[in-house]
């Protein structure tokens, strides 16, 4: 059974930007986990027009929280920061993505985004995003409602791709 972390108690009647964090944090995860027991070419399929595919939307979500948690932040160029310019290079896989590292860079890039954005505040301004400046507000939100879009098309994508052995199919 689907755990759902940001509706215990303790995050119900937590400070708001500790709700922010469980929210994220939990979509987080949902899209991690949506390539645990594939194969590599599970994980590859390409089930729908568009590039993509369940490794390379976990890719994406890597080329996200690098957007909005590093380049909006620290004002660092895509080139130095390592990834592509537009999102729709963030979803073309290389012969060297595997489920392993792919998982293991968004782990990373999780990982990079809550140190970066913990001296913050929920009113701070960021000012690297090509916007221009955005409240941390404004972009948990909208990182939170990509990371929902996705685990969206991950879960339909699994369901696709595992067809009756997926858990309830």
């Amino acid at each position: 059974m689907l755990s759902h972390p940001s509706a215990e108690p303790a995050v119900l009647h937590a400070a708001i930007r500790d709700q922010f964090e469980a929210f994220l944090d939990e979509h987080r995860t949902v899209l991690h986990d949506s390539l645990n027991g594939l194969t590599e070419e599970q994980a590859r399929r390409s089930l729908v027009t568009s590039k993509t595919t369940l490794l390379g939307l976990v890719k994406h979500a890597t080329f996200v929280e690098k957007v909005w948690f590093d380049e909006a932040i620290t004002c660092r160029p895509r080139r130095d920061i390592g990834i592509p310019d537009s999102p729709d290079e963030s979803f073309d896989l290389d012969d060297s993505d595997t489920i392993a590292t792919v998982q293991h860079a968004y782990r990373q890039a999780c990982a990079a985004s809550r140190r970066a954005t913990a001296p913050l505040t929920l009113d701070d301004l960021v000012r690297g995003n090509r916007r221009g400046p955005l409240p941390l507000r404004w972009v948990y939100l909208h990182t939170l409602r990509e990371l929902a879009q996705h685990c969206g098309h991950s879960d339909i994508l699994r369901e696709q791709i595992l067809g009756d052995t997926a858990p309830g199919g």
